[in-house]
């Protein structure tokens, strides 16, 4: 089997096997990772995977998971942020929406004529 060698910031060096490395890769190439739990420590060890490392890895036989980014968190956002108030004043605006909806439906309702 292959030997994988890692680095751990607590315990250095280790060799891992294919089924202890875990591989994301991403739309985005700069949000691809690996990561392993140290067999030393048990510390999870999460690490940028680039291109050449996603190569090297998946020769040795690491099965990836494959990430697709929405499109929307890649968009550029404009103007504030909201804050706590804006959450806040939306959720309390979502308890009249039913008096709203239930007065229009009342309205809309077809009255029987008898």
């Amino acid at each position: 089997m292959t030997t994988i060698k890692a680095s751990c910031p607590t315990c250095g060096d280790v060799e891992l096997t294919p089924p202890q490395v875990r591989l994301v890769v991403c739309t985005v190439s700069a949000w691809s990772f690996y990561a392993f739990d140290c067999p030393d420590c048990a510390d999870e060890v999460r690490k940028h995977a680039s291109d050449d490392v996603v190569r090297l890895l998946t020769t040795g036989g690491v099965s990836s998971e494959h990430w697709s980014v929405p499109a929307e968190a890649l968009e550029e956002h404009t103007g504030s942020t909201i804050s706590w108030d804006d959450v806040l004043d939306f959720t309390l605006s979502l308890e009249t929406v039913d008096l709203v909806a239930a007065a229009a439906s009342a309205v809309l309702r077809p009255r029987h004529v008898g």
